[in-house]
Parts: structure tokens; C-alpha cells; sequence
């Protein structure tokens, strides 16, 4: 177990300002963008004119966009390192949420979302994992771990922030706001947590290789396996997430208990994510990770079976919740553990790839399946995926034993 006081001697390390400078960076990131929306969208969609699936769709193509680039940043950061490229991602971003606040139609909006995806494959979630790994050395899992518990702090900070500029000054002017955020908090933040160029003389340990732990034989295996649990695993957790109220309620539960069911998606990601930062050391990553995968399609089963009773409900959000939570943590930490740190970035944009095209095929694929088969069908589909991911995972473990 990892003591407060060691933790908190961490935190005033290098390594430790880079993971709360990050943290905050991932807050803002993403509260002003993906969150965005789940409080601006109607004010959004009627001042523009537009329905809600022109307003939502601006997640899908921020998406796709990031998941297209995202190889080429990877391979960029491993290359440069991660300052630059995350300083060009918050000025872009700025740039983006401000012609989001001046569009006047469903182009320039789609057109400003593209931007945002562009920026987050720059700044957001991968980039971050990568200046943790290149900053923080053997302490990467840890510091990783850390900043997606803070990360998970967003919609508590900003669903109300929204709400509360909206009120005060309208959308247009809370987008302005953001875009001013980017520009005087995360910019500088950058340039002053994270080195020019990647650190190189971080000292190594077993469990932080530099090369692959993984024999040469099945490392392309290796590769293919995560690529096709975390892609699985994303298509969950997207379609989940987007559709939750709407599955919990055709399930049978009121308004209110499919609301409060689903606001402990948060507190179980946060809490799971905090006991992976104290305890993860103590067993293998794998393991961690097997554990991660099983619990979500039992969570989806008992969906299946008893989805209308509210204590099978409220378990089925809660195993979401953590295995959310953890993979959170393990799209990061299992491409380090199993191919190290010589090309962390370039091993990461390339998993982004598949893992960003099927989110963004996710909130359209589960809502047609709502609207043919019914909440059975998509429980039975999220299933389906979900055994996907565990039994490729499970392959996994089996094929990567050196790995801790």
C-alpha cells in the first residue's frame, strides 16, 4: 500500500507537478468539450437551429477525427516529446470552442467540432499518458492511476459551471469563456510541468521496461489481442454511457431512480481508480486487468436477467462503473507494462485508432438497435462485446505470464 506521506512526497517531485498540472488540463479538457454538451446541447440546437442529433454528432465526429491522427501524434510525441505538442493542442483548442461560439449552422459547428478532435488527440487523454510515462519513469502506473481520478472529477466541476455561465450569459458566452481557459490555464501549464524533450535519463526497473517484456514471437499477437479488448471494451462503455437513462428506463425505472441509479456511474469509477493508485503494486497488472474485464459483462447479465429490480439495476451500474474505471487506467498502463517505453506513443496513437472509430460508431449503432429490438437488444449486444473483450483478454494474460 502507497502511504500518504509517500504519496504526497511524489506530488512534490517532478513527476508529481506534471500529474497535477495534467489532471487539471483533463479536467478542463474534457468538461469543455465532451460534457459540453449534455448542458448546452438544446440551447445549442435552438440557437442554431438544429436538431439534437446535429448537436450530438459533433462527439461523433470529434471522435472520428482524433482517431485518425491519432498514430501520427503518438509516434510525434515519442519523437519530440509531449510539451510542444499539447501547447499546440490547448491553442487549438481555444481557437475551436471560439468558432463554436461565433458558428451560425450545422457546418461551421461540425466543422469547429472537428477542430476540438483534433485538439484533444493533441491534448487530451493519450497525449497525457504518454508525458506521464516519458516524465514520471517507474512511477508510471501510479501517476497514471492518479490522473484519471482527477480526471474523473469533470462533470462534478463542470455540468454545474456550465450550467451556471449559461444562465448568466448564454452558450455563446460560456463557449468564449472556455476558449479563454484553454488559451491562460492549460497553455501555461504545459509549457511549465512538462520537459521540451522527452526525459532520458529516467532510471528503469523490472517492472518499467524500456523494451517489451513480451517475447518477439507474440508481440504482434500481443498487439492485436489489446487492440481487440480495448475496441470491445470502448464500444460498452460509449454506447452505456450516451444511452444510459434511456436503457434504465426501459428497463422499468422512473425518471428519478434511472437518474439516480445512474449518477454512481462517477463515485464507483472515482473510488476504483483510487484503489488501483494504492493497491496496484501489489498484484499483476494482468490480473488487474482480467478482473477489469470479467466484472462488466456479470454487471450486463444481471441487466438481462433482472434488469427491472433496482438492486440488479443498481449492480449492473456499479460493475459498469468499475470496470469503466479501470480500464480507464489499463488503455495507459497495459501498452507500458507490455511493450515499455521505447515507443509508448507510437504503441498508443495506433490503439487509438480502433478504439476512437468504434466510440464514434457506438451512440449511433446502439440507438438504432434501441429503436429495432428494444432494450433486450441492446443489452444482448453490449454482451456480446463485452465477451469479447474478456475472452481476448484472457488470451492475452495467457500469452504475456512475464508481464507484472
Amino acid at each position: 500500500m502507497i502511504s500518504p506521506a509517500a504519496l504526497f512526497a511524489d506530488l512534490r517531485g517532478p513527476s508529481g507537478r506534471a500529474t497535477l498540472g495534467l489532471g487539471l488540463t483533463q479536467v478542463i479538457g474534457w468538461g469543455t468539450t465532451f460534457l459540453m454538451p449534455s448542458v448546452l446541447g438544446r440551447q445549442i440546437g435552438q440557437g442554431l437551429a438544429i436538431p439534437s442529433e446535429i448537436v450530438f454528432a459533433g462527439i461523433t465526429v470529434s471522435f472520428g477525427i482524433g482517431a485518425l491522427i491519432s498514430p501520427q501524434v503518438g509516434r510525434a510525441m515519442d519523437r519530440l516529446g509531449a510539451r510542444d505538442i499539447m501547447m499546440a493542442g490547448s491553442l487549438l483548442y481555444a481557437l475551436a470552442l471560439a468558432g463554436l461560439a461565433l458558428s451560425q449552422g450545422a457546418i461551421s459547428y461540425l466543422l469547429c467540432w472537428a477542430a476540438l478532435g483534433v485538439a484533444s488527440t493533441l491534448a487530451l487523454n493519450v497525449p497525457s499518458s504518454i508525458a506521464l510515462a516519458q516524465v514520471a519513469g517507474p512511477r508510471a502506473r501510479q501517476a497514471i492511476s492518479l490522473l484519471a481520478i482527477i480526471g474523473g472529477l469533470a462533470s462534478t466541476i463542470f455540468w454545474p459551471l456550465s450550467g451556471a455561465l449559461d444562465a448568466l450569459a448564454g452558450w455563446r458566452a460560456t463557449l468564449l469563456v472556455y476558449a479563454g481557459i484553454h488559451l491562460v490555464v492549460c497553455l501555461p501549464i504545459h509549457f511549465l510541468v512538462l520537459p521540451k524533450r522527452p526525459p532520458t535519463h529516467l532510471a528503469v526497473t523490472a517492472g518499467d521496461p524500456v523494451t517489451s517484456p513480451v517475447p518477439n514471437r507474440h508481440l504482434r499477437h500481443a498487439y492485436f489481442l489489446l487492440s481487440l479488448t480495448l475496441s470491445s471494451g470502448a464500444f460498452v462503455f460509449t454506447g452505456v454511457i450516451v444511452h444510459l437513462v434511456q436503457i434504465l428506463r426501459d428497463l422499468g425505472h422512473a425518471p428519478a431512480t434511472a437518474l439516480l441509479i445512474g449518477s454512481l456511474v462517477g463515485p464507483a469509477q472515482v473510488l476504483v481508480r483510487f484503489a488501483e493508485l494504492l493497491f496496484g503494486h501489489r498484484y499483476s497488472i494482468m490480473h488487474g486487468a482480467i478482473f477489469g474485464s470479467a466484472i462488466l459483462p456479470l454487471g450486463i447479465s444481471l441487466a438481462l436477467i433482472a434488469g427491472s429490480h433496482f438492486t440488479a439495476a443498481l449492480l449492473f451500474i456499479l460493475c459498469y462503473g468499475v470496470s469503466n474505471g479501470l480500464k480507464a487506467v489499463q488503455r495507459a498502463t497495459l501498452p507500458l507494462a507490455l511493450f515499455g517505453r521505447a515507443e509508448f506513443g507510437a504503441y498508443l496513437g495506433r490503439l487509438a485508432l480502433p478504439q476512437g472509430i468504434v466510440s464514434a460508431a457506438a451512440p449511433v449503432v446502439v440507438a438504432a438497435v434501441l429503436a429495432r429490438y428494444g432494450v433486450m437488444g441492446a443489452l444482448w449486444t453490449f454482451f456480446a462485446f463485452s465477451s469479447v473483450a474478456l475472452l481476448s483478454m484472457i488470451w492475452l494474460a495467457r500469452i504475456s505470464r512475464n508481464v507484472r
